[in-house]
Formats: C-alpha cells, structure tokens, sequence
C-alpha cells in the first residue's frame, strides 16, 4: 500500500510551552500535517469532537470548518488558555478522553492522540455508539497495523466486521513537539453501514477472533483444529483452499471479509 509522507515544514506552528511529558503530549507543529488531518475531517460530516486539544493548533482550523466544535483537554490550564482563546466558537471541555461521555447523536472524533494511551483510546473508541467517522494520528506502526499493512493486529481484526481503516500517511517525528522517538500516522476509521457481522453477534465474534490469534499451530489449518469451535483438519484445509488462502496463513493476513465468513463459517457447526 503506498501512502505519503509529510515533510516538515519550515514554518511550524507557535506551540507555547513544551508539551508535558507526564501528559504524553507531543503537539503537532506541522502545518502540512495539520492541514492533511483537518481535510480528512472536512470530507466528514457532523459535530466534530477533539481528543486531546492541547494548545490549539488542530482546533483552530477546525474551528473554521464551520461545525459544531466540543475540545477535550485534560490540562486545566490548557483548557482555560482554549476557553479565553475560542470563546463561544468551541466548546472546551477539561475532561480525559477515557471517562468522558460522548454523545449519542453522530459526531466525528478527531485527534493526535497521545502516544501512551494509543491503545487504550482506541479500544474505548472502538467500543462507543454514535460516532460515524474519526480521524486520528498515532505513533506510525500502530497506524499500519490498525490499518491492515503487513497483517491485521487482533483489535483490528476484532473491529473490522464494523469499521473500515484507512491509512493516510506518515509524519515524521520532528514535526511534533517535544520530537518523539518514533514517527507518527495518520489515518481514518469509518462506522460501517453495512456490518459484516450482526453487531448482536460481536461478543461471541470477539471471543473467536481471539482464541484463533492466541491459538497454537504453524498456520491456519492447525490452529482452526484447536479452537472452541474447532473444525475438522479436512474442513480447515477446504475452507482456506476456498479463501484462496495458505494452509500456514497466519490469522493477521485474513481480511476483514475472510473473518466474517470465517464466522459465518463456525457458528452453522
């Protein structure tokens, strides 16, 4: 998959103060970047909520969208620095991302999200209603792996039934500051309309998807035999044969639609 690479500008954006580290805050300065993200959340519609606003260098532009515009931060003084800076054209919330409730109504998440809680964001994000698109920059393997580059991770697999990833690029570490140690990725997750799976279905779906990546076996065709819903080694090889799949496929290089029929598959046993 061929993505680009943003260059850092010679321009960056006035940050302030450095970010605190003990926050996990690394803000983007690049103006290329930043102009990337807000476009992708421009071809987006709907209130706009901002992870981790920081000093304003993503809330400005997306102020200017035009759309309602909710800014969460969790440094008090931050918030209060976004509150006087916006006035009534944000709403600034001094929240964490991780407890504070979204709303019900469609809305569009957008973030640069702190490196640390990578993970953590994601998998809260992944678990909410009413959100229909999200925009996000996170360290750059992260970014491929979510997206499917070089092999699905099991959250993206466990996810993909509801969500299509799309990797958009890379940005690399000097246009953040304070400069991480790892280069960053940009990419968008969309709410699908049509599931693969029935969302009624997703906790059971989960539960497999996790036991065949933790399953053990060479490829596949072993480990299809040795999971809580087990398939005969004869019915294992058909199905992959089927998939136009290697018996020593690993689960990370199946497809979102390989996982759903893999399901459809099980559950009729």
């Amino acid at each position: 998959m061929h993505t680009r690479e943003y260059p850092s500008t010679p321009r960056p954006l006035p940050t302030g103060h450095g970010g605190r580290q003990e926050l996990g805050q690394n803000f983007l300065v690049d103006r290329v970047a930043i102009d990337r993200l807000v476009g992708l959340a421009a071809s987006t519609s709907g209130p706009i909520i901002e992870l981790g606003a920081g000093s304003g260098a993503l809330t400005e532009p997306l102020a200017r969208l035009g759309r309602p515009l909710t800014a969460l931060e969790l440094d008090p003084g931050r918030a209060s620095s976004l509150q006087r800076r916006f006035g009534p054209r944000v709403t600034v919330e001094q929240a964490d991302v991780l407890r504070w409730r979204y709303p019900a109504a469609p809305h569009v998440v957008v973030g640069n999200v702190p490196f640390h809680l990578t993970t953590a964001i994601l998998r809260s994000l992944l678990e909410r209603p009413g959100w229909t698109d999200a925009v996000l920059l996170t360290q750059w393997e992260v970014a491929r792996r979510r997206c499917g580059v070089g092999g699905s991770s099991l959250l993206t697999a466990q996810s993909a039934p509801w969500f299509e990833f799309r990797l958009d690029g890379r940005v690399p570490a000097r246009a953040f500051r304070p400069v991480p140690a790892v280069d960053g990725g940009l990419f968008s997750v969309r709410r699908r309309t049509s599931p693969l799976v029935p969302v009624t279905e997703r906790g059971g779906y989960c539960g497999f998807v996790a036991a065949v990546f933790r399953g053990r076996g060479r490829g596949m065709a072993q480990i299809l035999t040795r999971t809580p819903r087990p398939m005969s080694g004869g019915q294992a090889r058909s199905w992959l044969a089927q998939r136009g799949l290697a018996r020593d496929a690993l689960p990370g290089r199946l497809t979102p639609e390989d996982w759903a029929a893999l399901w459809k598959e099980v559950r009729r046993r």
